[in-house]
């Protein structure tokens, strides 16, 4: 019974959507000066389970989650969480919602804000159907790796 149950989480682990990683102003970090409207546009969509990173100058500034009505004010007073610690922080799009984000050092007034809408994962992509062949060597070469990837399971259990 429990060998059936493996092979299922091995394929589900095998099939999982992966989860996207987005530096916060691309090569730009989490700086005044940036458009962050225009980065949020040129990423998204984004998806539950991707990840935002934010780099920023260590005591420059920092990220603080607000909700809708702070973000629109630039009012840190009563955040969802904030942080300023080290020089980057990785945050988790946990939920299918909106996330506000903006920095408490006075720089939100300049633009330092940034709202991402996180959907749910989309499902997966059939393969093509107009190419018979094709969607066969797809199928075969899955089959493969989940073969090879059951068999060092299965090595290393055993």
């Amino acid at each position: 019974m429990a060998m059936p149950l493996l092979l299922l989480s091995v394929l589900l682990l095998l099939t999982s959507a992966s989860a996207n990683k987005y530096n916060v102003g691309d090569e730009k970090g989490w700086n005044p000066g940036v458009n962050y409207t225009l980065w949020v546009n040129k990423h998204r969509p984004f998806h539950v389970g991707d990840w935002l990173v934010f780099y920023y100058q260590s005591g420059m500034a920092d990220v603080v989650q607000v909700d809708e009505t702070a973000y629109n004010k630039c009012d840190a007073s009563h955040p969802i969480s904030n942080y300023s610690k080290g020089r980057s922080y990785a945050f988790e799009l946990n939920q299918t919602k909106r996330y506000y984000f903006i920095c408490s050092f006075g720089y939100c007034y300049q633009g330092m804000k940034v709202s991402i809408l996180a959907h749910p994962l989309p499902p997966p992509s059939p393969p093509p159907s107009s190419d018979h062949s094709a969607a066969c060597r797809t199928g075969i070469l899955s089959s493969s790796i989940a073969g090879f990837a059951m068999a060092a399971i299965l090595r290393f259990l055993f």
